[in-house]
């Protein structure tokens, strides 16, 4: 679409790709950026897909929120939750997203890829929240992201001794999928949207419902999801074909 300017929106496959377009301030989310991310998920929300976004800036998944205005933001500002009512947008998505991280991702960078549901990184991939130094939190989930995806002492040592995570680092914590050569990054984005997207796409929305339900949905949420999947008509015609595929080669 031309008419987004701090993204680059690609629809021409069977996943949409988004690519961060604001190299020259190293992907700095401002207002306009946040502004064009929600009517990306408007679009998603109305037409679910996969999703893959990406920095595009060589070297950079997203430097942080624009110092510049996130100065000028005031208490109201903060309590409106600008940036984390996005990102919580993001993250209840209705079909996966797949982060693919080159570089820097920093303060609300980081915390943009960690709403994503699956992250891929580099060998120069760097995550890191430096809020404290300026005066405030990471404010737009890393707080309670990082305590889920890392346990709470390597989140600590994150948001609360400024550690930098490096590729290494993300992938032995599990934090990214794998770590590819940059040139393989968006490749290696696509093969695993790919790979989604061969499953059944109500099964895989089902699942991510699941998976973000809060603790106390369990186990009721999976009765009632599978209780619905069992009459999918799709489920039938899978599971028909899987046995039709296992007698045939048996009979050979």
């Amino acid at each position: 679409m031309s008419d987004f300017e701090t993204l680059l929106f690609d629809d021409s496959r069977d996943h949409v790709e988004v690519t961060l377009n604001r190299s020259d301030t190293k992907n700095a989310i401002d207002a306009q950026m946040i502004d064009e991310l929600h009517r990306v998920c408007a679009i998603l929300e109305r037409t679910p897909q996969i999703m893959i976004l990406t920095g595009g800036a060589d070297g950079v998944f997203a430097g942080g929120a624009d110092i510049a205005q996130l100065r000028d933001r005031n208490r109201d500002d903060g309590l409106a939750g600008i940036n984390v009512t996005l990102f919580e947008r993001i993250r209840a998505l209705p079909l996966p997203t797949v982060a693919a991280i080159d570089g820097y991702a920093l303060g609300g960078g980081a915390e943009l890829s960690y709403a994503c549901d699956v992250r891929l990184a580099t060998p120069r991939t760097v995550f890191g929240q430096p809020e404290p130094g300026l005066g405030i939190i990471a404010g737009a989930g890393a707080t309670f992201r990082l305590v889920r995806l890392l346990g709470e002492s390597v989140a600590k040592q994150v948001l609360l001794a400024g550690e930098w995570l490096d590729a290494d680092q993300a992938l032995r914590f599990g934090l990214v999928q794998s770590v590819v050569d940059p040139t393989e990054l968006v490749a290696a984005a696509r093969g695993v949207a790919e790979k989604m997207g061969r499953s059944s796409q109500l099964a895989l929305r089902m699942t991510k419902l699941a998976v973000d339900a809060g603790e106390g949905a369990h186990p009721q949420i999976e009765l009632a999801i599978q209780a619905m999947l069992f009459e999918d008509d799709e489920k039938i015609a899978r599971m028909t074909d899987f046995l039709d595929r296992r007698a045939a080669r048996s009979a050979r």
